[in-house]
């Protein structure tokens, strides 16, 4: 595997840029009619595709994912740094909350957010000493 790209299916382009905009404290590196792009790490991406432009360039053979909007169909698990202020961006920025930062027995600290497409959010850090 040379890169990894991870595109989520959303309903309003910029509305989902501008709220991953604000949580990752990043702006994209692509943002053009169709397509967003933020680097996540050197070769690693998180893409926004609009569920009316993958419908169109897949066809009639792809489910439409607008029929699932709202409901939790991906989870994106993000080790970041400050999961308290970046959740709370996530929430001033249309996320709504399922659980705030909290200790996980797999060794992170955790908060989950519902991202304005319904997608699971969760910001990660190691907990104190691991």
């Amino acid at each position: 595997m040379t890169e990894a790209m991870f595109i989520l299916y959303v309903e309003d382009q910029n509305r989902s840029r501008d709220f991953y905009s604000a949580v990752l404290r990043m702006k994209p590196v692509l943002d053009v009619p169709g397509m967003t792009e933020f680097s996540l790490f050197e070769h690693g991406s998180l893409g926004l595709m609009t569920e009316t432009g993958i419908k169109r360039l897949l066809g009639d053979a792809l489910p439409d994912p607008a029929q699932a909007q709202g409901v939790p169909r991906v989870e994106l698990y993000l080790r970041i740094s400050d999961i308290a202020a970046a959740h709370t961006r996530a929430l001033a920025h249309g996320g709504k909350e399922i659980k705030p930062p909290q200790a996980m027995p797999w060794g992170d600290n955790v908060a989950y957010s519902l991202d304005p497409d319904g997608h699971v959010l969760a910001l990660a850090e190691p907990q104190a000493g691991e």
